[in-house]
């Protein structure tokens, strides 16, 4: 039976779905029906409940917007994970399924990603939410790149063409702090500027950028939400100080390199001496 086929009866059996995909490669599922739902291979919970505002569909480029809220609970979604921002820009998508026969499909009805989240508590314990950007919302951004001699890609992006596989690395955490991560590899310089992303402990999944390093220890632009134990395996991926010469002699990639550096700017004073 085909999902319209759903729609056509004169008693419904509809519920609304939620998938979120986080950034960090979670998948979860929720539903308003009152027993967990099976849909392409995903389980979609029951609990905790989840309340949409309402949905609108419109064929303008205005940025579409909704809200969800929900519940806080301890099997699913945490205070912990909302604060620690395992949620922020994760994929939302929002669809009708039939609970009385889930392999008939199903009909979307809004989509997006993450956006502002919303933390209460109360006497009966905590709720969130959260609003949802549409795909409209990217025609907020400046689409148009200025000039700059700096590179404008990241390292290993689709401009920068760089194989990061040999840029990354695995190793275990000496004494560090929420900002400063002690670690024991070599030339440990090659790191400033790069990601680190702890795979153990209450951090794991989450990426974080290093601003620089300190002796034998990273430092980062942001503390990570919680401790770093000693010990703690962590991911961690060069950087790059976006600089032609950079770029031409340690990755031998000028040919991708995204910037202009001989065009003279405001900073031409201090980038050539005795001009």
């Amino acid at each position: 039976m085909a999902f319209s086929d759903s729609l056509a009866r004169d008693l419904t059996t509809i519920a609304l779905c939620w998938r979120v995909a986080r950034s960090d490669g979670v998948v979860l599922g929720f539903t308003t029906h009152d027993r967990p739902l099976d849909i392409g291979g995903l389980r979609y919970a029951a609990a905790p409940g989840m309340t949409p505002s309402a949905i609108s569909l419109g064929d303008g480029l205005e940025v579409d917007t909704m809200e969800f809220a929900g519940a806080l609970s301890a099997a699913a979604i945490t205070g912990e994970d909302l604060a620690a921002g395992r949620y922020d820009g994760a994929a939302l998508t929002v669809f009708m399924a039939d609970w009385d026969d889930p392999a008939a499909g199903t009909l979307r009805l809004a989509g997006g990603t993450i956006g502002a989240i919303e933390q209460r508590t109360g006497p009966g314990g905590g709720s969130f939410t959260a609003t949802v950007r549409g795909p409209t919302a990217a025609f907020e951004a400046i689409a148009i790149e200025t000039c700059s001699p700096d590179c404008r890609a990241e390292l290993g992006d689709r401009r920068c063409r760089v194989d990061l596989a040999p840029l990354t690395t695995t190793a275990r955490t000496t004494a560090s702090t929420r900002d400063r991560i002690g670690v024991a590899v070599t030339a440990i310089e090659r790191f400033s500027g790069g990601r680190v992303r702890p795979l153990d402990g209450p951090n794991a999944g989450l990426d974080a950028r290093i601003a620089g390093v300190d002796g034998d220890a990273l430092v980062l632009f942001e503390a990570l939400p919680f401790a770093l134990a000693a010990g703690t395996r962590v991911e961690l991926r060069e950087g790059c100080d976006k600089t032609l010469a950079t770029c031409s002699a340690r990755f031998a990639n000028a040919i991708n390199f995204r910037g202009e550096p001989h065009v003279p700017g405001g900073d031409v004073l201090t980038r050539f001496p005795g001009v």
